[in-house]
């Protein structure tokens, strides 16, 4: 082969182990010249790997930008680093935590509510049952509406606020 002459966009892949394609996105994206020779090619498909190397090229054919890569990570461990000081400070918990406490929370307070008509009753003896039913009934409509509740119904009750 001889590297002096065109050769084509095959031979060259062939030579340096590429695919054809590949070639083709090579010249598309201008580290190939068309009209260069075998020669010129060598010599500008090494230099662009020697590019890729060492991180100077802003881009490859993947989209991937070294600096981008490098700032996105460094990002994520500060963001890491960051929770884990508020962990450590008592200012941030896992979820997993959070729920359990809501959950323990709610099962106490539905007790507590399901107390109040028998206490009543113990209190104030002349009420009926009837009455005694009615509160009941606003106790379990009170339990169910809190129940419902949902992030978005506590963030809007703050935006009214």
């Amino acid at each position: 082969m001889d590297l002096t002459k065109r050769i084509s966009q095959a031979k060259f892949a062939q030579l340096v182990g590429i695919t054809q394609p590949a070639v083709s996105g090579l010249i598309s994206r201008g580290i190939l010249q068309v009209r260069d020779t075998g020669e010129n090619w060598v010599i500008a498909y090494c230099g662009h790997l020697r590019d890729i190397a060492s991180g100077r090229t802003g881009s490859n054919a993947e989209g991937f930008d070294p600096d981008k890569e490098l700032g996105r990570l460094r990002a994520a461990q500060a963001d890491k680093v960051e929770m884990a000081n508020l962990e450590r400070r008592a200012e941030l918990a896992p979820v997993s935590v959070i729920e359990e406490v809501l959950v323990r929370s709610g099962v106490k307070v539905a007790s507590l509510l399901d107390a109040i008509p028998s206490s009543i009753k113990r209190r104030v003896p002349s009420l009926t049952d009837a009455e005694i039913g009615f509160i009941r009934r606003e106790i379990a409509h009170a339990r169910n509406a809190v129940a419902n509740l949902s992030l978005e119904d506590i963030e809007g009750e703050e935006t009214e606020e």
